[in-house]
């Protein structure tokens, strides 16, 4: 039996999650968190095919659960709309048809470059400013990134430039927000077995890699990533803003 304490330093705060695709999905690991340490949870899923997956989860944590394809005019203000108040915004989601990402940013398509940018950047925009009004005491917000965003990743391709705007966007929103007390940061996980992640060609060799020479050497999992932005949702984390914060057993340091 575990002897974990867990304070409820959440409790009375609300979390927007998205990005949940099934039990794999590192915003799982996100709502799981908040949710342990007393938040409120809402959860969204992209259309009628991922509501079957999302459904049983956000039942298990008692979560409210709003319908959200941010391609789609309008269903981001209604789920915005659907809240009064938020204390926690989760982005967690991001795209490239398939032929832009897995075929070289040198052949990257207008068309698939502009789709990868607002799926996976500019639509953190849009919601932040959309969560920033419902944030009237103060609040944190996080995006997903990835080490490709700062160093070549091989098969990484267009999502590294993507992720490298969605990193600057994180400190220039994280500057724009702090005087109405609201944190922004750009969260890095290391290699994760996600279902996005499936989209990236030799992925099991970045696996093996991460283990190899992170200087903890394991990969971290989605439960890791969940109670680092819980922590910095946290009062203890109440003074840390515009960072992007690396969970990944320290393979980012490594030359």
């Amino acid at each position: 039996m575990s002897t974990e304490t867990v304070y409820p330093v959440l409790t009375g705060k609300r979390a927007l999650v998205v990005g949940v695709a099934n039990e794999h999905s590192i915003a799982w690991g996100c709502a799981l968190a908040f949710r342990k340490l007393g938040a409120e949870v809402v959860l969204t899923y992209l259309n009628d095919k991922a509501y079957p997956h999302v459904a049983p989860l956000a039942a298990q944590i008692d979560a409210q659960l709003l319908p959200l394809d941010v391609t789609q005019p309008g269903q981001m203000d209604a789920v915005f709309a659907a809240l009064n108040k938020l204390d926690i915004l989760v982005h967690s989601i991001a795209f490239a048809p398939k032929a832009d990402l897995q075929g070289g940013l040198l052949d990257c398509s207008l068309e698939g470059f502009l789709q990868a940018m607002d799926v996976s950047c500019h639509s953190f925009i849009r919601m932040a400013r959309l969560a920033a009004p419902l944030m009237s005491e103060g609040g944190s917000m996080f995006a997903m990134s990835y080490h490709g965003a700062d160093k070549v990743v091989p098969n990484y391709n267009v999502m590294g430039p993507v992720k490298a705007a969605l990193e600057a966007a994180c400190r220039y929103l994280a500057y724009e927000l702090g005087p109405k007390d609201i944190r922004v940061h750009a969260i890095s996980p290391g290699p994760l077995q996600t279902r996005a992640a499936s989209g990236l060609k030799d992925f099991d060799h970045l696996l093996s890699d991460a283990i190899a020479r992170a200087p903890l050497g394991e990969l971290v999992d989605i439960v890791d990533v969940g109670n680092t932005c819980a922590y910095l949702a946290s009062p203890y984390a109440k003074r840390l803003t515009g960072s992007t914060v690396y969970v990944d057993g320290g393979l980012n340091i490594i030359a």
